[in-house]
């Protein structure tokens, strides 16, 4: 398992994306978790979204969305450099 989670619910628009294997690929330390729900009822059904290292990201598009998802993984391994 990596050191930053990324966890994706199967019903979230997000998935318009293959964002396990873009993310996996591009940072190997992160792990990319497919849930069933995430408890955040209807939101999934609104806007792509995800939640890395327990905090949800979300935007307009997919694309978007990916695009601070990266933004977020940076973060969080710049703290372990």
């Amino acid at each position: 398992m990596g050191i930053v989670v990324v966890e994706i619910c199967s019903s979230s628009l997000i998935n318009l994306l293959d964002v396990e294997a873009i993310i996996e690929n591009e940072y190997p330390e992160v792990a990319v978790i497919q849930n069933d729900c995430l408890s955040f009822c209807g939101m999934c059904a609104r806007s792509p979204y995800a939640i890395v290292n327990g905090k949800r990201i979300f935007a307009k598009t997919s694309e978007e969305c990916l695009e601070l998802i990266r933004n977020h993984i940076e973060l969080e391994l710049a703290l372990y450099k």
